[in-house]
C-alpha cells in the first residue's frame, strides 16, 4: 500500500492502542498451528465470569486472497474473504454470517498518497451503506465517517476527525456520535530505543456535560517484555505487564482497580497465545 493518510480508523489508533489495547479482566487462551498446506487453524476460549465462550478459525492465504472461516459457541460461521490489491492500492473484503441472511457486506477499501477511502454495503434489499474517507498525506489529514439507512433513510453515523503526525508525536481531535461528543487524544514517542510512550484521551460529552479523561504510558524492560499503565478522572487505574517467550507467542497478566473503592477486590485478566 502507498503510504499515505491511510483510512479513517487510523486517525488516534495510536494513542487508542496505548490506552486499551490487551487491557482485560477475562481469561482468554488462544492456541495456533498449522498444517501441511499452510491452513492455520487457531482455537480460542474466553471466561467472563460465569459465562465461557470458545470458537475455532482457519485461515488460508493463496496468492493475494485470504479466506477466514470461524465458527463460535453459538454455531454462527462467520466467512470472511479478502483480496489484497487486485488493483494498485485497493483491497475488497467480502463477509457473511451463517445463518443470518441479512449478514452479507461488500467492503471496498482504497489507499492513495494523498487519500483513503472505505465504502461498505450491506447485502440485503435494504441496505446500510458505510463511508469514510481521509484527505491529506501522513503528516495532516482530515476525514470523515458516515453510515445511512437506506430503510429508515436516517444517518447512524456522522463523525469527523483531524490528525496531526510529527517525528515523535501524534495528535488527533475527533467529533463523534453526530456532534454530541468531542475527543481529543495524544501520543508522544518519548524512547524509541526502550519503546516508551506516554498517551492520553479527552473526551466531552455536550448533552450531559460530562469530560473524561485517561492517561497512560508503556515501556520495554526488555526486547520481550512490555509494561503499561493507565488510570482515569474516574479513579480506575490499570497495568499490565505482556512477554514474548517465542515468536508470537504472548503472555498478558493485566490488572483493574477502584482507587476510590480501594476496599473491592481487584480485577485480574490473563490472556495466552500460543503460536508455532
Amino acid at each position: 500500500m502507498v503510504k499515505g493518510p491511510g483510512l479513517y480508523s487510523d486517525i488516534g489508533k495510536k494513542a487508542r492502542d496505548l490506552l486499551y489495547k490487551d487491557y482485560q479482566t477475562d481469561h482468554k487462551f488462544s492456541v495456533t498451528t498449522y498444517t501441511s498446506n499452510g491452513v492455520a487453524i487457531t482455537s480460542t476460549g474466553v471466561k467472563k465470569g460465569e459465562l465461557f465462550l470458545a470458537d475455532v478459525s482457519t485461515k488460508l492465504k493463496n496468492k493475494n486472497i485470504t479466506t477466514d472461516v470461524k465458527v463460535d459457541t453459538n454455531s454462527n460461521l462467520l466467512t470472511t474473504i479478502t483480496i489484497d490489491e487486485p488493483a494498485p492500492g485497493l483491497k475488497m473484503i467480502f463477509s457473511f454470517i451463517v445463518p443470518d441472511q441479512r449478514s452479507g457486506k461488500l467492503e471496498l477499501q482504497y489507499q492513495h498518497e494523498y487519500s483513503g477511502i472505505s465504502t461498505s454495503i450491506g447485502l440485503t434489499a435494504n441496505p446500510i451503506v458505510n463511508f469514510s474517507g481521509v484527505v491529506g498525506n501522513n503528516v495532516l489529514s482530515l476525514g470523515t465517517d458516515l453510515s445511512f439507512d437506506t430503510a429508515t433513510g436516517n444517518f447512524n453515523k456522522c463523525n469527523a476527525g483531524l490528525s496531526f503526525t510529527h517525528a515523535d508525536l501524534i495528535a488527533s481531535l475527533n467529533l463523534n456520535d453526530k456532534g454530541d461528543t468531542l475527543s481529543a487524544s495524544y501520543y508522544h514517542i518519548v524512547s524509541p530505543l526502550t519503546n516508551t510512550a506516554v498517551g492520553a484521551e479527552l473526551s466531552h460529552n455536550f448533552s450531559n456535560n460530562e469530560n473524561s479523561l485517561t492517561i497512560g504510558t508503556q515501556h520495554a524492560l526488555d526486547p520481550l517484555t512490555t509494561v503499561k499503565a493507565r488510570v482515569n478522572n474516574y479513579g480506575r487505574a490499570s497495568a499490565l505487564i505482556q512477554h514474548e517467550w517465542s515468536r508470537k507467542s504472548l503472555f498478558t497478566i493485566s490488572g483493574e482497580v477502584d482507587t476510590r473503592a480501594i476496599e473491592k477486590s481487584a480485577k485480574i485478566g490473563l490472556a495466552l497465545a500460543l503460536k508455532p
